[in-house]
């Protein structure tokens, strides 16, 4: 039993640099309490003890903040850091040196008896306020966003952000300093993302971003040649997003098209001679 403690004292130094000493461990890490009284309430579940299991898991719900039924299975060197608000269902299964933060749920979707909960490989990490719903696997070393819900599961390495969960994809790199721009429009520098790979919709949401500047720079071009033709195109007051608002730079340039290098030979000019009308 003390080797495990000593054990678990040490996984605390190897994943929080705010640890100062043991004394400082033992006493003030509510997440390290709230595991060791559950390894005494799971032998007292194992051995069909319910009702006093269930009583020592709620005491300790009241003194730590954390719930972590006493059904549930936890490897070892487990950590819950802060603590506060975790929840651990009964039929969750917890490997070795996994990690939560505050705020996390391991919850099931249905109320139907039989395995409903999570099972956490080996070297997980679930940021803070994520939920993992289901009996659903993720595997070995996998990472979760902070706020995270998931519902399916992800393979080993792999890390999860978003509501819904989705797997960020470990090829994707970073684009041009534009669509970086563009992200910092939209806000998409999401948590649990790193240095060279970033979310999935983000890439297809900057992709629509960067093909509408196109349009608009082709429409432009497209202007410039009516208008040197003596066409006039009544110009419309078009809604759009003022990144000035929102960025601290922006320089977005528009390509200098000569008109004169632009082919017209054989078009025919229309005659227009009424406004265009507002579309409801």
């Amino acid at each position: 039993m003390f080797a495990r403690i000593k054990e678990d004292i040490s996984s605390v130094f190897d994943r929080d640099p705010a640890a100062r000493n043991t004394w400082d461990v033992l006493t003030n890490y509510p997440g390290l309490h709230a595991i060791w009284w559950h390894r005494l309430a799971h032998k007292l579940w194992k051995n069909h003890w319910y009702w006093l299991a269930r009583t020592l898991s709620t005491v300790t719900r009241w003194l730590t903040g954390v719930e972590i039924h006493p059904g549930a299975s936890i490897g070892r060197r487990f950590f819950i850091d802060h603590a506060m608000g975790v929840v651990i269902g009964e039929t969750a299964i917890i490997g070795d040196d996994c990690t939560l933060y505050h705020g996390v749920t391991l919850g099931g979707t249905s109320w139907d008896s039989g395995k409903r909960h999570p099972t956490l490989e080996d070297n997980v990490v679930i940021g803070a306020g994520a939920k993992i719903l289901g009996p659903i696997t993720l595997a070995k070393g996998c990472r979760v966003g902070s706020n995270a819900v998931v519902t399916k599961d992800a393979p080993p390495g792999s890390t999860v952000i978003g509501i819904p969960g989705h797997i960020l994809d470990p090829n994707c790199r970073k684009g041009n300093t534009h669509r970086e721009r563009v992200e910092q429009l939209i806000g998409f520098e999401a948590y649990g993302e790193s240095e060279k790979c970033y979310d999935p919709v983000a890439q297809v949401i900057s992709s629509i971003l960067d093909h509408s500047r196109a349009v608009d720079n082709q429409l432009n071009l497209l202007l410039k040649v009516l208008s040197n033709k003596g066409i006039d195109i009544q110009k419309l007051d078009l809604p759009g997003i003022n990144a000035n608002d929102f960025l601290d730079e922006i320089n977005v340039e528009i390509p200098n098209v000569e008109t004169t290098n632009v082919e017209t030979t054989n078009v025919e000019t229309p005659n227009i001679e009424t406004p265009i009308e507002k579309i409801d």
